[in-house]
């Protein structure tokens, strides 16, 4: 059955950042994700972790000034030390945190830059980082972003994402398949997932539009969660969504989209939610 971990990026957005955790176990998660855990001593997040009994399962690489647009360097021409400075600092986060997936941020090219140089760079920066990577025992994702959220990002459609995973090697980095950003940008989504399910590493979702918890969207997620039962999946899908209202009151979708009766006890899953 499909595990849900909680995007403490996201969830719970009422309460500071380092009391998420315990938020969480007490909603009935066992794992969290989160972007960016670099404004935080190693030693707290451990500590937060370790006393709320959760599994660290995902961090971002750096992102950069988001506040300027920016959305990593991995494709930005002259900043090869800023990305690789970034990876070595996310890749000492992660085992610190026993994460074993970092997201690298892709990047925004500039509108001067060719395509195809922009993603010549980013394959090669990639490759890089993927043999670190492999290293440290930790595997890299990549994550396709619809252009509605993400203007300009490099990584636009779930194939262009799969090709990279090809190229670099499947051992070194796997896809990040949001559901919400592939129903945004694509469509098609459960027929994307069974094509490209060999490549898929991690998932995560929120419902179109909107990107609030399942059930407040046009997505079937009945069909979806049965769905990717089906073609075998066995990795966490992080739940990286702005709630609609109370982070607690709106997670009862995970009893009401059961497809099974193991199904909320696998997705760490609190009747009393």
């Amino acid at each position: 059955m499909p595990r849900f971990c909680a995007n403490i990026g996201f969830l719970f957005p009422d309460l500071p950042f380092l009391d998420r955790f315990a938020a969480a176990a007490k909603a009935g998660f066992t794992a969290v994700e989160y972007a960016s855990p670099y404004e935080y001593p190693v030693a707290e997040l451990r500590a937060r972790l370790a006393g709320n009994g959760l599994e660290q399962v995902l961090i971002n690489s750096p992102a950069g000034d988001r506040a300027r647009g920016e959305r990593g360097f991995a494709c930005l021409p002259g900043r090869e030390r800023d990305f690789r400075d970034g990876i070595a600092q996310a890749l000492d986060y992660a085992q610190a945190l026993g994460a074993k997936l970092v997201h690298v941020m892709a990047g925004v090219p500039p509108a001067d830059l060719a395509y195809d140089t922009a993603l010549a760079l980013y394959a090669q920066n990639l490759a890089w980082a993927g043999a670190r990577a492999l290293a440290a025992g930790i595997r890299l994702t990549i994550e396709p972003l619809n252009p509605h959220d993400a203007p300009g990002y490099l990584l636009r459609t779930q194939e262009q994402g799969a090709a990279i995973v090809e190229a670099v090697g499947r051992d070194r980095v796997g896809l990040q398949f949001d559901l919400y950003h592939c129903q945004t940008a694509q469509g098609d989504v459960t027929r994307r997932l069974a094509a490209l399910m060999p490549v898929i590493a991690h998932m995560q979702l929120a419902d179109v539009p909107g990107r609030h918890e399942p059930g407040t969207g046009e997505i079937g997620w009945d069909f979806v969660f049965r769905r990717i039962d089906e073609l075998g999946y066995r990795g966490w899908i992080g739940c990286e969504y702005n709630p609609e209202g109370d982070t607690l009151d709106g997670l009862a979708w995970r009893q009401q989209y059961s497809v099974s009766d193991g199904f909320a006890g696998a997705c760490g899953g609190n009747p009393s939610v």
